[in-house]
């Protein structure tokens, strides 16, 4: 959609994911996250929050992604966040007009600056629906460079690269093409 403000947030999240279902059992995880501005203050020597610049904004993902976001993600843990803006106002119970920003989340994850993960893909959905259906469609299927198995690579290297490093790499002997 046209004039949409897409944003990425790097924060702190401030509670426990909240996963509900819709009556039509559409799964929605509610999450806020903190962002808080750092400085380096030379005299001190230390890094110092900006207290009054403090953003906290409130998150909603939907689907298998809120499932995904309720099982990985907890209290405190510093993650990465994309989707749209979006602007929404109402009147409290005292009868005072309010606006609030929310996010509509497209993309979540945790920050690996200060931590790791173990990512677990999970089959099924839209994209694998599509996926299978396209490569029954195709005889030939477009070769993946990243992928051990496709015929005419060596150790997941397109042809006339090169395989892995001898020992093992982390990356079950494929080198990223970089």
């Amino acid at each position: 959609m046209a004039g949409e403000c897409v944003i990425t947030v790097v924060g702190n999240l401030v509670d426990e994911p909240e996963l509900r279902f819709t009556p039509g059992g559409v799964a929605v995880a509610k999450f806020r996250v903190a962002s808080t501005p750092r400085t380096f203050n030379k005299q001190t020597s230390a890094w110092e929050d900006d207290k009054d610049g403090s953003l906290f904004l409130s998150c909603s993902v939907w689907r298998q992604a809120a499932e995904h976001v309720a099982e990985s993600l907890q209290k405190g843990m510093r993650v990465i966040v994309q989707g749209r803006l979006k602007q929404r106002s109402y009147e409290d119970r005292e009868g005072v007009k309010r606006t609030v920003f929310e996010l509509e989340v497209e993309e979540v994850g945790p920050s690996l600056r200060s931590a790791t993960a173990k990512v677990t893909k999970v089959s099924g959905g839209r994209r694998d629906a599509v996926q299978e259906a396209r490569q029954a469609q195709s005889a030939e299927s477009v070769r993946d460079p990243w992928d051990a198995s496709t015929p005419g690579t060596r150790g997941g290297q397109p042809p006339g690269q090169g395989g892995g490093q001898a020992g093992g790499s982390g990356w079950g002997d494929q080198q990223p093409p970089f």
